[in-house]
């Protein structure tokens, strides 16, 4: 049990209001949440009401899944003028976190900037059947730029084949899914742009 002091000290930072601003920008559940990190949902309900205080690691798997740096919950006035992020310290995701064969898998380019205006992705896509691509949508608008291989961006309605060079610019709220073409290594710059909270 943490001591006065320790508490006292933590609750100037707002971790808990913080992880669930971010959780509910994302209109997230605790359910959902718990699948990206392996924490379950009564462990981050106690942390978001600051009946719990997270570890820097438990802390560091949540801050990755919404692209934000440890600082942003310790200081997040701070704006970075110029942020580099090395290619040793990316981490590579799949698309679905329950285990299923992944259409692609995701690094994050820009995670360590705190309050960032977009996010920006290195995505490599895997093989599926056309009857396999998952279709979702979410608020947002998507620059995709393919950099080697070719790639199908299906919506409900069309789908239409994008080889390295293509770019595409849409919105996210109409359902799309991607699937890779060929045997060739396929890969694309993935910006994404959220509407402001």
């Amino acid at each position: 049990m943490a001591s006065e002091t320790v508490v006292a000290g933590l609750k100037k930072y707002g971790i808990g209001s913080k992880l669930r601003s971010l959780r509910l920008r994302k209109s997230m559940g605790l359910a959902e949440l718990s699948k990206h990190t392996g924490l379950s949902p009564a462990l981050l309900s106690k942390l978001e009401r600051d009946l719990m205080h997270p570890t820097l690691p438990t802390l560091f798997r949540i801050a990755i899944v919404f692209s934000v740096g440890l600082e942003y919950f310790f200081n997040p006035e701070s704006t970075p003028v110029l942020e580099i992020v090395r290619k040793k310290d990316r981490l590579r995701f799949p698309d679905s976190p329950d285990g299923k064969q992944a259409a692609y898998y995701f690094e994050s380019l820009d995670f360590p900037v705190p309050n960032r205006a977009l996010h920006s992705y290195l995505a490599e896509f895997e093989s599926t059947e056309a009857e396999d691509t998952k279709l979702h949508q979410h608020p947002a608008i998507e620059f995709l730029y393919v950099l080697s291989g070719r790639l199908e961006l299906r919506t409900a309605e069309d789908a239409h084949e994008l080889a390295d060079g293509d770019a595409v610019y849409f919105d996210c709220t109409v359902p799309h899914g991607y699937r890779k073409l060929g045997s060739k290594r396929t890969r694309a710059l993935v910006v994404v742009l959220e509407p402001r909270a």
